[in-house]
């Protein structure tokens, strides 16, 4: 049964982030008018975000109420009546708890949990215009290459918000990663597709602009990831409750942010200014109806993948979810290569290489430390079942 499991497990991310990523590349380029005169990008990443989060919180609560148990509280089921863990010291680079001495009041907890959850919510909210920005100055494979690199913000978060430590070999993957990304973003000559207002794209900054928009949208997902890690280590909480959650809590805050007449705001609202968001993503669907294809197909296989992503890492762990992850970002590319026929150069190809040799070390050295461990485990149960 578990291997049929992993089985789904594994083709449900690829299937999905597969499909989710040539919606996501197709969604970044221009959109012929009806009149077929023109042509124009799509640009309420607001109003993306919000489709995505949506369906995705969605698709979790009722993922939570099928798998609820018998006798359960809808409170429980939700994750709202969880106990705390023990506090992690926040010197400890190898994750063991130390006690807190002080126990905090169940709405304390709550209210703690909940904020956590809002805080990642902040963040990939603002992180998500940023990574849809940067597609307009960077091709897909350079994006996809650059979210690989997550490990890079992921570590750097997790040092400055919460004062971790890593292992040395970690510190070497992060030079490799960043290596590689330089090599790729620098023997790259491929611009992206410009629509009819796209005429700032033809800068030749155009590569740094596009890296720096990456960079923040990297940062920002490090946060995300490092205030995730903070909540399932002090926290009882599944990941389908927090997909919920971090998810319910987007569409509020995506959802307000679209209705408000907001100013020209560069990457949050890079629309005319003084109309609300969610009024030009409607006029722009209007105007360009094959745009519901593939924002339909964003939103949906990005749900859905999430679900799996949570499944894998709730019954097979993080080692298990990373080694797929990192074997999709490599397909992701490729496919993208293939289907929009991208040009990547010699020196591209050698850079992918290096990104990926450096996440592999990564992926290497956790398969063998859970090995080490087992086999720790393996021999404490010898001796016990010898006394």
């Amino acid at each position: 049964m578990s291997y049929l499991r992993l089985a789904l497990c594994v083709v449900g991310v690829y299937s999905m982030f597969l499909l989710w990523a040539i919606s996501q590349e197709r969604l970044s380029v221009p959109f012929k008018s009806l009149d077929g005169q023109s042509s124009d990008k799509f640009r309420s990443a607001v109003f993306l975000g919000t489709c995505q989060s949506a369906l995705s919180s969605l698709s979790a609560l009722i993922y939570i109420v099928i798998r609820r148990k018998s006798g359960e509280t809808f409170s429980q089921t939700l994750g709202l009546e969880t106990e705390a863990r023990t506090a992690p010291h926040p010197h400890n680079g190898n994750g063991k708890a130390v006690a807190n001495g002080s126990a905090k009041p169940a709405r304390s907890q709550r209210s703690a949990l909940l904020l956590r959850f809002l805080q990642c919510s902040v963040f990939i909210t603002t992180a998500a215009p940023f990574g849809f920005a940067a597609l307009s100055f960077i091709t897909y494979p350079a994006m996809v290459l650059g979210k690989s690199c997550k490990l890079v913000p992921v570590m750097l978060m997790n040092v400055v918000l919460y004062r971790r430590k890593f292992a040395p070999h970690k510190y070497l993957v992060v030079l490799m990663v960043t290596a590689g990304i330089t090599i790729f973003m620098g023997f790259g000559s491929e611009q992206p597709k410009k629509g009819s207002g796209g005429a700032k794209d033809l800068t030749p900054y155009a590569s740094l602009i596009g890296g720096a928009y990456l960079l923040i949208n990297l940062v920002l997902d490090g946060a995300t990831n490092s205030t995730q890690d903070e909540i399932f280590s002090r926290y009882k909480v599944s990941g389908q409750q927090m997909m919920f959650w971090i998810n319910l809590f987007c569409t509020l805050l995506s959802v307000s942010l679209s209705v408000l007449p907001l100013p020209y705001i560069p990457v949050i609202h890079p629309t005319s200014g003084g109309h609300s968001e969610l009024a030009d993503a409607i006029a722009f669907i209007r105007t360009h109806p094959s745009v519901l294809m593939p924002l339909g197909q964003f939103a949906l296989t990005g749900a859905l993948g999430q679900l799996f992503i949570f499944e894998t890492l709730q019954h097979f762990g993080s080692l298990t979810l990373v080694t797929i992850t990192l074997t999709r970002k490599l397909f992701t590319m490729l496919l993208s290569v293939v289907v929009y026929k991208h040009q990547l150069t010699l020196g591209q190809w050698v850079g992918a290489g290096v990104v990926f040799a450096g996440i592999s070390v990564e992926a290497f050295v956790k398969r063998k430390d859970v090995h080490a461990k087992r086999v720790v485990q393996e021999k404490e149960k010898a001796k016990i079942k010898n006394l």
